[in-house]
Order: C-alpha cells, then sequence, then structure tokens
C-alpha cells in the first residue's frame, strides 16, 4: 500500500537521521500507524502493521472472525459470513479475514497529523541517541574536523557529521584552526538541554593528556604502567606521576621512549608543553622532591594539618624550583596536593640574588634594560642611586622605586 500525501517523504527523511538502528526506526513507524488506528477504530488488538524496511511503504491488515449474518456485535473484530464472501467466496464460519485498510479510511488531516508525529518522534528518538551516546564517552578522545569558527567557540564535526562544541576556555593558547582543519580533544562534558544535547570537548583538561599517554605508550593500556595524576597549565607545563607494577619496568623512561620518541609526539599535540614525568612514590618528601626537578633541595618541613610544606634550597636553586612563570613550583604542589613555599637557606649578608628571580614580580623587559647595563643582581641594582638608574636606563623614577621595593623585600 502506498503511504501517500508526503508519508514516503517523511520515510526518506527518516532514513537520513543518524544515531538510529533500523529495527529502532521500524518501531516507531509502526507505533505511529497504531496511533491513528486507535484513534480511528477505537483500538488496535485486531490489526497487523507491516512496514517495509526497504522501501518504508506500510501494510495495514484488519483481522474479524466470521460470524453469521445478524450476529456481528463488534464490526472491529467481527464480520458477517456474507460480506466476508465478498472479500473471498471460499470462507466459511468462525474462518478469519485478512483485509487490507487503505489510507482513505484515516483522512488527510489524520495523515498530515501523523507526518508531523513522525518526524517529531525521529528527532526526540535521536536526540536521546546521541545524548545516550556520548554520555558513555565522557573522557575519550575523538578526532574531528573544524566545520564552524565562533568568537567564543569552534564547531567540530565527527566521523558521523555530530555536532560537538569546542569553547576557546578549553583550547591551548596557541591553538589555532582553519575551517576543515583535522583536529583531536577529549569529551569533556555532555550538557542535556531542551533543544539538543551539547558535546562539549577540551584541549586543556588533564584527562586529554592523560589519554594522549595511554595512545603513545602500550605499557599502560597493558596495565604494567599506571598513571597517578596528571597537573597542567596547558600549553606551558605538566607533571605527570607515574608508577609500575613491574620493578623490571622503568615506568618514565617507558613514557619518555627511546630519545623521546614517546614523548615528542605528545608534545607537538599540545603545541610544545613542556612535560615533566615523574616516578610516583608514598615517600612525600621523595615525591616533593622529584616534582620540584631540576632544582635541587636542601630540606623540607611538611605540615599536614595546613597541607603546607617548607622547602629549603641553596639561593642558585630557587630560581629552578620556581620555574618561569612560577609553573614548575604551582604545578608541584598540585601535584602532591600541599602549597609549597620556598625559603633559601643562605642567611650570610655576602648572598646575593639574580634578576631572574624576579622575574615573577618585574617584567622581563625590565629585568634586560637594567642587565644591559651591566647590573644582573639584586644588589647590584640597590647599589646604583636612582638617579643614575634614571640617566642610564630608559626606566621612569617610578617604576625604580618600585623594583627596589621588591629588591629590598628579598633581604629584608
Amino acid at each position: 500500500m502506498s503511504l501517500g500525501i508526503g508519508l514516503v517523504e517523511s520515510f526518506s527523511e527518516f532514513k537520513e537521521f543518524k544515531n538510529i538502528d533500523r529495527s529502532t526506526m521500524m518501531r516507531v513507524m509502526e507505533d505511529v500507524f497504531r496511533s491513528m488506528l486507535k484513534r480511528r477504530f477505537g483500538d488496535d488488538s485486531s490489526f497487523d502493521v507491516i512496514v517495509n524496511d526497504k522501501t518504508g511503504d506500510v501494510e495495514i491488515f484488519q483481522r474479524r472472525l466470521i460470524v453469521d449474518d445478524g450476529e456481528v456485535e463488534d464490526p472491529n473484530t467481527e464480520i458477517s459470513i456474507t460480506d466476508a464472501k465478498k472479500i473471498e467466496a471460499d470462507l466459511g464460519l468462525n474462518e478469519e479475514t485478512y483485509e487490507e485498510i487503505t489510507m482513505e479510511v484515516f483522512g488527510r488531516r489524520s495523515i498530515l497529523a501523523a507526518r508531523q508525529t513522525l518526524i517529531s518522534r525521529v528527532l526526540e528518538l535521536e536526540k536521546d541517541e546521541f545524548y545516550k551516546k556520548y554520555k558513555d564517552r565522557v573522557g575519550e578522545i575523538i578526532n574531528g574536523e573544524v566545520y564552524q569558527i565562533w568568537k567564543k567557540e569552534l564547531m567540530i564535526l565527527d566521523d558521523e557529521g555530530n555536532e560537538l562544541i569546542l569553547p576557546k576556555s578549553e583550547m591551548i593558547p596557541r591553538d589555532f584552526y582553519k575551517k576543515g582543519d583535522s583536529i583531536k580533544a577529549v569529551v569533556l562534558r555532555v550538557e542535556a538541554n531542551n533543544t539538543s544535547p551539547r558535546i562539549v570537548l577540551s584541549r586543556t583538561a588533564p584527562i586529554f593528556l592523560e589519554r594522549l599517554f595511554e595512545m603513545e605508550v602500550p605499557e599502560i593500556l597493558d596495565g604494567l604502567i599506571t598513571i597517578k595524576n596528571v597537573v597542567r597549565e596547558p600549553g606551558e607545563r605538566a607533571k605527570v606521576a607515574v608508577e609500575s607494577y613491574d620493578d623490571r619496568i622503568d615506568p618514565v623512561g617507558a613514557c619518555v621512549g627511546m630519545k623521546g620518541s614517546r614523548i615528542h609526539g605528545i608534545v607537538r599535540e599540545l603545541r610544545n608543553e613542556n612535560i615533566d614525568v615523574i616516578n610516583y612514590t608514598t615517600n612525600l618528601s621523595l615525591y616533593i622532591s622529584r616534582a620540584l626537578n631540576p632544582a635541587k633541595i636542601s630540606s623540607l618541613n611538611i605540615d599536614e594539618a595546613n597541607k603546607k610544606i617548607a622547602v629549603y634550597l641553596p639561593s642558585d636553586q630557587v630560581s629552578l624550583a620556581i620555574g618561569k612563570g612560577g609553573f614548575n613550583i604551582k604545578l608541584a604542589g598540585k601535584l602532591a596536593g600541599y602549597e609549597i613555599d620556598v625559603y633559601r637557606e643562605d642567611t650570610s649578608e655576602e648572598f646575593d640574588v639574580d634578576l631572574e628571580e624576579f622575574n615573577d614580580e618585574i617584567d622581563d623587559w625590565i629585568i634586560d634594560e637594567l642587565k644591559s647595563i651591566g647590573l644582573d643582581t639584586a644588589k647590584s641594582v640597590l647599589a646604583v642611586s636612582n638617579d643614575d638608574l634614571v640617566r642610564r636606563t630608559e626606566l621612569e623614577e617610578e617604576t625604580i622605586v618600585e623594583i627596589k621595593r621588591i629588591l629590598e623585600a628579598e633581604f629584608n
């Protein structure tokens, strides 16, 4: 039976929807037509609905029991012997007739309503399937294509053409993409809303780095090496604590690879993010020492109650412990779950401090300006008068006063 009045076209649209398997598609089609039967006849139990899974054609047959003339009580389930023989001459009492129901029985308005119901049901089902599919993929890396670029986010298409979102806030600062570029990201979360599920991706989440290691290091997938913790300052620096359950395997060496072969691909993917791989240990002192690498610490005091650690280092190791932009000490603290304070172990008046150690308080260009006139330590700057510094550099007096205040605080 031809569906007529646009229902075949509806079925064609149906087949184009993603994330819906054929058996589900057939069930929805049958449900829509059974609803039409209930509205028209009050009950659908005596009807068979057959949907052709290739063409989308629907056939509806009504089953009725043949009874004597004048004994029909329910015309939906019973038919008189006289009327039955008009359908098929050799039928007899107590047999069943199978009569095809044409679309004209329902009327044009009912058919148009069925079309709208069908499309609405499919859209809802597609959204549900899309949500379920990606809800189970949170924390999984996907490869996609940049389809649209907006001010605050990118639209990414996965390999099935589903639309995913990568907010600019979840991109590495040095990320730059054009339409059509391939992109790799992790599924961060799945947001359900009234219109359509919103799949949010990330390239800055620690789990993204963890999954990249799993892809590059077979020992991690095999369970021989475990990633205990990952902390990141996206695009700048990351620290990854690893542990091996096999004494014959060096977890750090396995993650880095021969001549850095395994980690280089990860570093490139993360826009040259500096990655420190650290041997995990339950010995907190040793763990902190490894986390602050390359700085060599002299001693430390652990305050368990306040989750603080005081680390003492030679003056020439302080800048290494702090790291460029303060990232090294910040990430070491996150890795261990403690706030780390750095102290110089020198107490004599003779010691001096390199200007580079103040780069978290003094701009690099100011430090370079001072170095250009031969002043590369704190005390060498403090020994020169403000007037001389104004004359010999491009710095303003207000700036010099502030610089000296910062340097003097170091010694006080």
